[in-house]
């Protein structure tokens, strides 16, 4: 097989730099592509967290001026990743998360951060550095604008794919920056850039890719309608010859209960009896009352209106009323944030929150909850409940996106044949989440049937080798044309 070169074009990879899912997936998914014969370089911005582990680093590309100042293309390794590096400090060298400060707030130059890594992307993949792509894969707004270089620049370009992560990010500016961008004045019309009077950074990679995925099928299926299109189905449904679910893996050597270090007690499927050691330190680490009859659920998320926390707030009257407990991992929204954080005060014993991000923590309450929460009104594709069902963790999911695709609810027939891994609920309503707290309570106190949910969801395959073969085929597909 012939091998074929990937540019992947990303504003965060895990572990160098992360605040969510997409993060993950440009750090996992270019060793899982190498199995299939595809050979990946990842364009990342040089923020100061990358280009202090960056080894071996050699500039292969210059800039005189890259919106505002001279930049520099740094080719190197980091963390086992194969990296180019924007050096380009009046962009990236700044504190705060990698778009805006910590206060919350967007950087007032976003624009031109985000442009720069697209035309770099674009430069590259014309050739600018020794590295020459088959494919320029851009992820999330970010990276929206690298097709759009590419379409406008003429002439023979690598084939391009535009992978959504969450559509509600979209990368809207106005309109009278175009000209900076250093894109032809064409560009700016319903069939480019032009978004609803602005420009769209994410609605020009969707227009101008060659292909277009999104990180689970249903997923896919929801961005094509008014309800889940957050303005841009239509397009979307024009372009839905182009367009395809790919769902996330999980890296299952990060994710093993078996081998876990963050965890009291290592288990597998068959030692599922040792997860009540993790537990046990679970409620002892929370201030929870330990004691392993309680049903405990946990959450690991952001707290926010989209991830349906504000649907848990309101539902814990029942959640408590079955007995059970919660664990909350997450920071978001201050209403809400405050809202768990009362909650926690007036149910010592029954109720905690660890406000912010601990990734022990994280692994801890994967590998020692019963059940995990993910009430979600919209959920691209979801990562917590792929290692909940790794570690046996029963899910409890809204029925949206990636939460269908990767959830098996128990209901009668799945329960006959034996294959539920979880509890899937919808409307994605108070009414219908404490209907699914209900049934998941009514599990609880079947302990043959929790056991053999658990053990399903442990055996399921969540890996990446599955859907890397997916992306192989679609790339090899789009080089042939």
């Amino acid at each position: 097989m012939t091998p074929l070169r990937v540019l992947s074009v990303a504003s965060e990879i895990y572990p160098l730099i992360q605040t969510g899912g997409l993060a993950e997936v440009a750090g996992a998914l270019p060793a899982a592509l190498a199995a299939h014969g595809v050979e990946v370089r990842s364009l990342v911005p040089g923020y100061p967290a990358v280009l202090s582990k960056l080894q071996d680093a050699a500039v292969v590309h210059s800039m005189p001026d890259l919106f505002g100042g001279p930049a520099r293309v740094l080719a190197g390794m980091a963390a086992g990743l194969s990296l180019f590096c924007i050096e380009a400090p009046h962009l990236y060298d700044r504190l705060g998360t990698p778009y805006g400060r910590m206060d919350g707030t967007d950087f007032s130059d976003n624009l031109q951060r985000f442009a720069a890594l697209s035309r770099v992307a674009a430069d590259i993949g014309l050739g600018a550095a020794p590295f020459v792509p088959d494919v320029v894969h851009a992820h999330d707004w970010q990276a929206g604008l690298a097709p759009a270089y590419l379409h406008y620049a003429g002439g023979p370009r690598p084939a391009t794919v535009m992978t959504v992560h969450n559509l509600a990010f979209q990368g809207r500016f106005p309109a009278e920056l175009l000209g900076p961008l250093g894109l032809p004045p064409a560009a700016y019309n319903v069939e480019g850039m032009e978004y609803y009077g602005g420009i769209g950074f994410l609605k020009a990679g969707l227009r101008l890719a060659d292909a277009i995925t999104t990180v689970s099928p249903t997923y896919a299926a929801e961005i094509c309608t008014p309800e889940g299109g957050m303005g841009l189905d239509g397009l979307l449904r024009t372009r839905s010859g182009a367009l395809s679910g790919i769902l996330n893996g999980i890296d299952t050597a990060l994710w093993d209960p078996a081998s876990d270090p963050h965890l009291a007690a290592n288990f597998g499927v068959h030692r599922l009896r040792r997860r009540l050691r993790n537990k046990a330190v679970l409620q002892a680490r929370l201030d929870l009352t330990p004691d392993p009859a309680p049903l405990l659920f946990g959450v690991v998320s952001r707290l926010t209106r989209q991830k349906g926390m504000d649907l848990l707030l309101e539902a814990l009257p029942a959640l408590l009323r079955h007995g059970a407990q919660l664990a909350i991992l997450g920071s978001g929204e201050s209403d809400l944030q405050d809202g768990f954080a009362a909650a926690a005060a007036a149910h010592p014993g029954r109720v905690a929150l660890l406000a912010g991000f601990d990734e022990d923590l994280a692994h801890q309450i994967q590998g020692g909850a019963d059940a995990l929460l993910v009430p979600s009104r919209f959920e691209p594709c979801g990562l917590s409940q792929l290692c909940a069902l790794r570690y046996g963790a029963v899910p409890v999911v809204a029925r949206v996106g990636g939460l269908v695709d990767t959830v098996i609810d128990a209901n009668p027939a799945a329960q006959a044949a034996e294959v539920a891994t979880g509890v899937q609920f919808a409307p994605v309503t108070l009414a219908g989440l404490e209907h699914a707290i209900a049934r998941t309570a009514r599990l609880w106190q079947q302990p043959r049937e929790w056991a053999r949910m658990q053990r399903n969801a442990m055996r399921a395959d969540f890996g990446w080798a599955r859907s890397a073969a997916e992306y192989a085929a679609l790339y090899r597909s789009l080089h042939r044309v």
